[in-house]
């Protein structure tokens, strides 16, 4: 596949230094419009992007556009006569629009909607009126909406006239004084009779989401129903647009990179990471490091209190890192599972008690495992191999710690992202990092204490 794609390329860029405008407009023509929009952020020569973009047939031009990120966009846009501005925005379902609009500098976007026409103009301020990552932000108002007491033939009729220019024809919302009371696939009215009513055919029971909802959420709804389209009804169950599958599929993925970044310590960042500047990724990047940075000071504390134990035996600082690194590990694994179970809608608060009973057992099991595993190692590698002042008490002081560490770190993993959900804050917020930093602190605090009780030399 990359060979493929960097020998259209190849070619692409040779048939433009050579002119050949009608025969790249036959391959483009032929090319999927995503694999264009890819070609053409691809090529060495940026300034032939206005060039190309003119060879494509008008709708297809459109849906290049919408792939295509957001500074390649507004390079296109600047070479861009009004009317060909107007054109290619006339082609957008409206919420492609605001997503341009949201994207562009002011300058720029003030020229997209002087080109748009009023209706569009006036669907995208409505739009942008909507909070942000809200199901009204994402939602797209090009839905066909039919009438109770149409015949399946009117409705038909309707479809051909106006769903041209919809985002979707497969599910069609049917509505009484702009009020959603049912929804009807195709599939329904290709199967029934010319002069069945619609209001006895359609489905009544229609699952909607408000505009206010997360669009988190309304990405989920897609999972749980397995919809196409899901409608958007306002406060007074007003059907005003529908998000469509594609835009729920950007949700889920914006959620999950979001998600990842928190959970390895980084601020969000909305631009892929190619595109985005040493600057921007230092800035997202430094704030969560200084944090953790401060934090870990914690453990130096706690290594401060027991350098007298630590002298006495030496030895006990030899598996510090281990004991630390099997806490974080143990720690990430039940944070991971809660925090992919909350997202799912499969965990909520009620079932912290549940979570922390199963997490109990498990790791009392890993612990003991572990600990059994790391004796037989201690005793046949450290004692009887390397000398290195491993004694039998010192082995049961570290897997001992060992069974209560991993204790410890599966129960705050799998607490800290419920509790973080319930006070409001984000579950990614308590993965690994600010994890490993308090089970650090606990790690040590049970070690020495361990130490202390059964070490003769510590004993004092």
């Amino acid at each position: 596949m990359a060979e493929t794609t960097y020998s259209i390329e190849t070619t692409i860029a040779a048939l433009v230094e050579a002119k050949k405008y009608s025969t790249l407009r036959d391959i483009l023509s032929t090319m999927n419009p995503s694999d264009v929009a890819y070609v053409f952020e691809e090529l060495d020569n940026p300034a032939a992007l206005p060039l190309l973009f003119r060879l494509l047939p008008k709708d297809m031009a459109a849906e290049a556009f919408v792939e295509m990120e957001s500074e390649y966009q507004e390079l296109l846009i600047q070479g861009f006569s009004d009317t060909e501005l107007k054109e290619v925005v006339d082609e957008l379902y409206v919420d492609d629009a605001v997503d341009l609009v949201e994207e562009m500098p002011s300058n720029v976007v003030k020229r997209i909607l002087r080109q748009a026409d009023p209706e569009t103009r006036r669907l995208i301020n409505e739009i942008l009126k909507y909070p942000e990552d809200s199901a009204g932000s994402i939602m797209t108002t090009e839905f066909v909406s039919l009438r109770p007491r149409m015949t399946v033939e009117e409705a038909e009729k309707r479809i051909r006239r106006t769903g041209v220019d919809k985002a979707t024809i497969n599910t069609c919302y049917v509505t009484d004084q702009g009020k959603l009371i049912g929804a009807i696939s195709i599939r329904t009215l290709l199967l029934s009779e010319h002069d069945d009513i619609i209001s006895d055919i359609m489905e009544e029971n229609v699952i909607s989401v408000t505009t206010t909802d997360d669009q988190e959420d309304v990405a989920q709804a897609f999972t749980k129903y397995n919809f196409s389209a899901m409608p958007v009804v306002d406060k007074e169950g007003r059907l005003v647009g529908i998000v469509t599958v594609d835009d729920a599929m950007d949700v889920m993925e914006e959620e999950a990179t979001e998600d990842m970044e928190i959970m390895a310590g980084m601020a969000p960042s909305e631009r892929p990471y190619l595109h985005t500047g040493v600057v921007e990724t230092w800035k997202a990047r430094i704030p969560w490091l200084l944090i953790l940075m401060l934090s870990a000071t914690l453990t130096g504390i706690v290594l401060n209190h027991y350098e007298s134990q630590l002298v006495a035996c030496i030895i006990l600082s030899s598996f510090i890192p281990m004991l630390s690194g099997t806490g974080g590990n143990s720690g990430t694994q039940a944070s991971v599972a809660i925090i992919r179970g909350l997202a799912l809608d499969e965990i909520d608060m009620s079932n912290l008690g549940e979570v922390l009973w199963k997490e109990l057992r498990v790791s009392l099991l890993c612990g003991v495992c572990l600990a059994a595993a790391n004796f037989v190692k201690m005793l046949a590698v450290d004692m009887w191999l390397l000398h290195n002042g491993v004694t039998v008490g010192v082995a049961a002081v570290v897997c001992m710690t060992l069974v209560f560490v991993v204790l410890i770190a599966k129960l705050v993993g799998c607490s800290l992202p419920i509790l973080a959900k319930k006070l409001g804050f984000d579950p990614a917020v308590m993965a690994s990092p600010f994890i490993s930093t308090i089970v650090d602190v606990l790690s040590l605090l049970i070690y020495f204490r361990i130490a202390s009780l059964i070490l003769p030399e510590l004993r004092g």
